[in-house]
Parts: C-alpha cells; structure tokens; sequence
C-alpha cells in the first residue's frame, strides 16, 4: 500500500428487503463503473416508512477506490 492515493465517496442504496440488500446493492452498483473498489463501511441505516409500514431499507455507505495513474 505505499505511495496509494484512494479516493472515498458515499452511496446510498435501497432494498425493499434488508439493509444488507440495500448495502449491498450500492457497493455493486458502484462497482459496474468504479475499479478496485477496496473498503465499504455502513455509516448510517434508515428506513422509508407510509401509513406505518416499512417501504424500503436504505444503507448509507462510505466508499473507498484506489486512483489509477
């Protein structure tokens, strides 16, 4: 890892299932035009809720990339 330059951005993705499935689908959404994704960290978990039910698990990611020179 020396001399490395990572770049990290934040992702938000939804489930109608899980958070897991919501944080999953952002990492691998991401990784269709992001390369040499490194690190993923969950940093905020919420839900989207109408009329008292639960609509949609949303996982807010922090995402880290390597810069390619």
């Amino acid at each position: 890892m020396p001399n490395s330059v990572y770049k990290i951005i934040e992702l938000v993705g939804t489930s109608t299932t899980s958070w897991e499935d919501a944080a999953r689908n952002a990492v691998e959404t991401a990784s269709g035009s992001l390369k040499e994704l490194r690190i993923a960290e969950i940093t905020k978990l919420d839900m989207k809720i109408e009329e008292g039910k639960v609509l949609a698990y949303r996982a807010r990611v922090s995402v880290s990339f390597k810069y390619q020179k």
